[in-house]
Protein backbone atom coordinates (compact mmCIF):
# COMPACT_ATOMS: atom_id res chain seq x y z
CA UNK A 1 0.00 0.00 0.00
CA UNK A 2 1.38 3.27 -0.71
CA UNK A 3 1.78 5.53 1.98
CA UNK A 4 1.06 9.15 1.99
CA UNK A 5 2.19 11.66 5.06
CA UNK A 6 0.82 9.08 8.02
CA UNK A 7 -1.97 8.25 6.06
CA UNK A 8 -2.44 4.86 4.54
CA UNK A 9 -4.11 4.55 0.69
CA UNK A 10 -5.77 1.16 0.56
CA UNK A 11 -6.45 -0.28 -2.98
CA UNK A 12 -10.03 0.39 -3.16
CA UNK A 13 -9.14 4.03 -2.03
CA UNK A 14 -6.78 4.58 -4.81
CA UNK A 15 -9.46 3.17 -7.35
CA UNK A 16 -12.44 5.80 -5.99
CA UNK A 17 -9.57 8.02 -5.92
CA UNK A 18 -9.04 7.83 -10.00
CA UNK A 19 -12.26 6.92 -10.83
CA UNK A 20 -13.66 10.47 -9.30
CA UNK A 21 -10.84 12.63 -11.27
CA UNK A 22 -11.92 10.52 -14.66
CA UNK A 23 -15.63 11.34 -13.55
CA UNK A 24 -14.30 15.47 -13.02
CA UNK A 25 -12.38 15.09 -16.15
CA UNK A 26 -15.49 13.78 -18.10
CA UNK A 27 -17.27 16.43 -17.00
CA UNK A 28 -15.05 18.93 -17.52
CA UNK A 29 -14.36 17.78 -21.01
CA UNK A 30 -17.93 18.01 -21.60
CA UNK A 31 -18.60 21.62 -20.73
CA UNK A 32 -15.35 22.46 -23.00
CA UNK A 33 -17.00 20.68 -25.91
CA UNK A 34 -20.39 22.87 -25.13
CA UNK A 35 -18.29 26.00 -25.23
CA UNK A 36 -15.90 25.39 -27.82
CA UNK A 37 -18.80 24.13 -30.77
CA UNK A 38 -21.22 26.68 -29.16
CA UNK A 39 -23.57 23.72 -28.49
CA UNK A 40 -26.08 26.08 -26.63
CA UNK A 41 -28.93 23.75 -26.02
CA UNK A 42 -26.91 20.87 -24.95
CA UNK A 43 -26.17 20.45 -21.26
CA UNK A 44 -23.32 17.90 -20.18
CA UNK A 45 -25.44 15.17 -19.15
CA UNK A 46 -27.10 14.99 -22.74
CA UNK A 47 -23.59 13.77 -23.76
CA UNK A 48 -22.98 10.08 -23.82
CA UNK A 49 -19.73 9.13 -23.22
CA UNK A 50 -19.65 6.08 -25.70
CA UNK A 51 -21.14 7.31 -28.09
CA UNK A 52 -19.89 8.48 -31.43
CA UNK A 53 -19.28 12.56 -31.82
CA UNK A 54 -19.34 12.27 -35.36
CA UNK A 55 -22.86 11.10 -36.80
CA UNK A 56 -24.18 10.41 -34.18
CA UNK A 57 -26.76 12.59 -31.44
CA UNK A 58 -24.23 15.61 -31.54
CA UNK A 59 -23.96 15.87 -35.45
CA UNK A 60 -20.14 17.12 -35.44
CA UNK A 61 -18.54 17.36 -38.48
CA UNK A 62 -14.87 18.41 -39.72
CA UNK A 63 -14.80 21.79 -38.91
CA UNK A 64 -15.84 20.84 -35.23
CA UNK A 65 -12.85 18.20 -35.45
CA UNK A 66 -10.45 21.49 -36.00
CA UNK A 67 -12.46 22.70 -32.74
CA UNK A 68 -11.73 19.91 -30.74
CA UNK A 69 -7.99 19.96 -31.77
CA UNK A 70 -7.55 23.79 -30.87
CA UNK A 71 -9.52 22.64 -27.75
CA UNK A 72 -6.90 20.15 -26.90
CA UNK A 73 -4.48 22.17 -27.86
CA UNK A 74 -5.14 25.29 -25.38
CA UNK A 75 -7.12 23.20 -22.58
CA UNK A 76 -4.47 20.61 -22.14
CA UNK A 77 -1.30 20.73 -23.81
CA UNK A 78 -2.50 18.27 -26.30
CA UNK A 79 -1.18 18.42 -29.61
CA UNK A 80 -2.74 16.26 -32.73
CA UNK A 81 -0.71 16.47 -36.02
CA UNK A 82 -1.39 13.18 -37.86
CA UNK A 83 -4.87 13.08 -39.54
CA UNK A 84 -4.82 9.12 -38.54
CA UNK A 85 -4.65 9.77 -35.15
CA UNK A 86 -7.29 12.04 -34.43
CA UNK A 87 -9.65 9.56 -35.95
CA UNK A 88 -8.51 7.26 -33.24
CA UNK A 89 -8.84 9.55 -30.27
CA UNK A 90 -11.42 11.56 -31.51
CA UNK A 91 -14.47 8.83 -31.17
CA UNK A 92 -16.35 9.82 -28.29
CA UNK A 93 -15.72 11.64 -24.90
CA UNK A 94 -14.29 8.39 -23.29
CA UNK A 95 -11.65 8.09 -25.79
CA UNK A 96 -10.81 11.79 -25.65
CA UNK A 97 -10.88 11.80 -21.97
CA UNK A 98 -8.18 8.68 -22.20
CA UNK A 99 -6.20 10.35 -24.42
CA UNK A 100 -6.07 13.36 -22.12
CA UNK A 101 -5.16 11.60 -18.90
CA UNK A 102 -2.31 9.40 -20.71
CA UNK A 103 -0.92 12.73 -22.66
CA UNK A 104 -1.96 16.41 -21.01
CA UNK A 105 0.94 18.54 -19.92
CA UNK A 106 -1.57 21.27 -18.99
Amino acid sequence: MPIIGFYKITHSELFINMDTNREELILEFKNHLISYLNLLEVKPEDIVDNEELFGGELGLDSIDSVELIVLLDREYGIKIKNPADGRQILVNVNTIVDYIIANRTK
